[in-house]
């Protein structure tokens, strides 16, 4: 499979991504026809804008005044068109003192002492609170009606909200790796904002100032139209509105028409600022997308055993990355029958959580998942609509994540999460919906669940929090868990605890489970088989009776041989696998694992080798398989580290 990728001129990053998108586009060439305008504007249309005509006080539209005249008979459409410079230099120049001023503001609790520093925030906090509107109507009267004192007003009016967006910014970049290192090294306050925090908050700043360009527009034109703004004999579009509005229902054509434009205006600009809020978002790399990959041929593996409650053939999970497409996932196929557990194991970064993630369909935005065949209690998952997919994940299929305290809302109590899985996928009732919440809790071995039932995530502990996730993923009754490194930061206490309920229910609702884990030791005390994966590949698939008295893939005894004994000569070093696994952009050609296989030779780097059957429920992907234990006390040292 080869992935394309297209470069258009070298010009790449997120900005110009934004102008790909269809509104990005169209909020473009909006600003650049105001720009054209506010340029050539006086120069074309001044002349007719000043012309006296007395013979057409007030007229109405004609061939000769499109919208109408004013009240000396001169052309309003092309007043319109000439009051574009002063109304978009205006509004711009409040923009960049808002900005300016807001960022000042934001940036000075970073620089000020701790004292200072909350007093200016308490300030910014309270501004914010105060509507913009008003506030910019009591500070152009402190300043002074006209043009001048309404751009200090308008400005200093967006202040308070840039000071607020850019203080919790620098907040979030001031806890980074390399902000830590720069302030041991004793970079100064100043400099450090200037140098490491700011350069790193730019670009949700200058979208947001987009924004505000347009509420600048329209904050101006309200100003002028109250009288507080450009004053006579100047005009932007905000007087002529409330010079039109006099006589609206003599020449409602007079008062459209800078109305009109404002709307417009202000409108191109709020379209600017959230396209370019969602290129920055999904920081696009290429002028183009590149070419997603092309979904395998189906039928490209053997189908599994009738009783397969999840079936995947020809998994695979493709990332944009520099104009091209990066595989992590390449190629897996598995099946999971009715009441199994299959294990996953492999080093970090073989795939194995993407793996579970694809079949989920809780990939992230931007990745590609292709598969011949991936079908979960009989149904196909893989192009079927979100709505008929969310059913089948909700109830036939069930994921227990590694982090229990990020996969819980915080804000939710934990009857409520629970609860909601009934209602949504079950139509329960919420008092019924409640009550088999706490029935779950109660299976999982929470204590007093009715009271814990009203307690949110952080009231529990690690372990206990887990087991509300296996609780959560029991809700609906599911048919098979994908359960993604369930034992991982806990004590082997309470993984023995996690591990005795996903046996338990397997044993009570004939659930199946694939358990994804880098722990052979847990794979071995819960699995009836396992799969090995590198290189986002499947390496090798046997019972785990074969993985205790050795496995036949090199890659597999590798990872058997790195297991710990407590009875391992304690002045030889640990076994370790030499190398690193590979780069899912730059693999190299043939087996995965030949550059660090100590049988691999030419063969090996000729093509890669298919999974085929070695021996019974055995197959290895290997031109060289391995016979033999790997170590005398090898199983031994599992099941009791298990």
């Amino acid at each position: 499979m080869r992935l394309r990728g297209m470069q258009a001129g070298g010009r790449t990053g997120p900005w110009w991504g934004l102008l790909r998108t269809p509104m990005g586009a169209a909020a473009g060439a909006g600003v650049l026809v105001l720009v054209g305008l506010a340029v050539i504007g006086p120069a074309v249309w001044g002349g007719a804008a000043e012309a006296v005509d007395v013979d057409a006080l007030r007229d109405g539209p004609s061939a000769e005044h499109l919208v109408g005249t004013d009240g000396l008979g001169r052309d309003v459409l092309a007043r319109v068109l000439v009051a574009t410079r002063t109304s978009l230099g205006l509004a711009l120049l409040a923009t960049a003192i808002g900005v300016l001023s807001g960022v000042v503001l934001g940036a000075l609790p970073a620089v000020l002492g701790r004292r200072a520093g909350r007093l200016v925030v308490a300030a910014v906090n309270l501004a914010v609170a105060f509507p913009a509107l008003l506030l910019a109507i009591f500070l152009a009267v402190v300043f002074g009606v006209g043009s001048q004192g309404a751009v200090l007003a308008i400005g200093f009016a967006l202040a308070p909200p840039f000071a607020r967006l850019t203080q919790t910014l620098a907040a979030s970049v001031a806890g980074q790796d390399y902000v830590a290192a720069a302030r041991a090294l004793g970079v100064g306050r100043a400099r450090l904002l200037v140098r490491h925090v700011l350069p790193n908050i730019a670009e949700p700043l200058v979208v947001n100032a987009a924004l505000g360009a347009g509420n600048a527009l329209l904050a101006f034109a309200g100003l002028s139209f109250l009288g507080l703004g450009v004053q006579r004999p100047a005009y932007d579009w905000g007087s002529l509105l409330g010079e039109g509005l006099n006589r609206i229902y003599i020449n409602p054509a007079a008062a459209l028409a800078p109305g009109a434009a404002v709307v417009l205006a202000g409108l191109a600009f709020t379209l600017l600022g959230e396209a370019a809020a969602a290129a920055v978002g999904l920081r696009a790399t290429a002028t183009r997308a590149p070419v997603p990959p092309a979904a395998p041929p189906p039928a490209v593996a053997p189908p599994g055993p009738d009783g397969d409650v999840l079936r995947v053939r020809e998994l695979r999970v493709a990332f944009p990355r520099d104009g091209s497409w990066t595989v992590p996932v390449a190629g897996v196929s598995l099946d999971v029958r009715d009441g199994e557990a299959v294990g996953i194991v492999g080093e970090s970064g073989s795939g194995k959580s993407l793996t579970a993630l694809a079949v989920a369909g809780l990939l992230p935005q931007g990745a590609v998942r292709t598969a011949a065949a991936l079908s979960v209690a009989g149904q196909e998952i893989c192009d079927v609509p979100d709505r008929s997919l969310r059913r089948a994940l909700g109830t036939d299929l069930a994921m227990v994540f590694q982090d229990p305290l990020t996969s819980l809302n915080p804000a939710l109590r934990i009857g409520r999460q629970l609860a909601e899985v009934a209602e949504e996928h079950l139509g329960s009732s919420r008092a019924d919906a409640h009550e088999r919440a706490v029935d779950r809790l109660r299976d999982v071995a929470i204590p007093d669940p009715h009271r814990r039932a009203r307690r949110y995530p952080h009231e529990f502990s690690g372990g206990m929090r887990q087991r509300v996730m296996i609780g959560m993923a029991l809700m609906a009754g599911p048919r098979v868990i994908i359960a993604d490194e369930p034992t991982t930061a806990l004590d082997v206490t309470v993984q023995r605890q996690v591990l005795r309920l996903l046996q338990q229910a397997r044993e009570d609702h004939g659930t199946a489970l694939l358990l994804i884990s880098h722990d052979l030791a847990v794979v071995a005390s819960v699995c009836d088989r396992v799969l090995v994966m590198y290189g986002g590949r499947v390496v090798e698939e046997l019972p785990v009776s074969t993985l205790l008295a050795g496995p036949a893939h090199p890659y597999s005894r590798a990872l058997l041989a790195s297991v710990p004994r407590m009875d391992a000569d304690r002045t030889l070093p640990l076994a370790t696998i030499p190398g690193r696994p590979p780069d899912p952009s730059t693999r190299p050609p043939g087996c995965p694992f030949q550059p660090r296989c100590a049988h691999a030779t030419d063969r090996c780097a000729e093509a890669v080798p298919p999974l085929e059957p070695y021996a019974a429920g055995h197959r290895v992907a290997c031109l060289h398989p391995q016979v033999g234990p790997v170590g005398p006390t090898t199983a031994p040292a599992l099941e009791a580290t298990s």
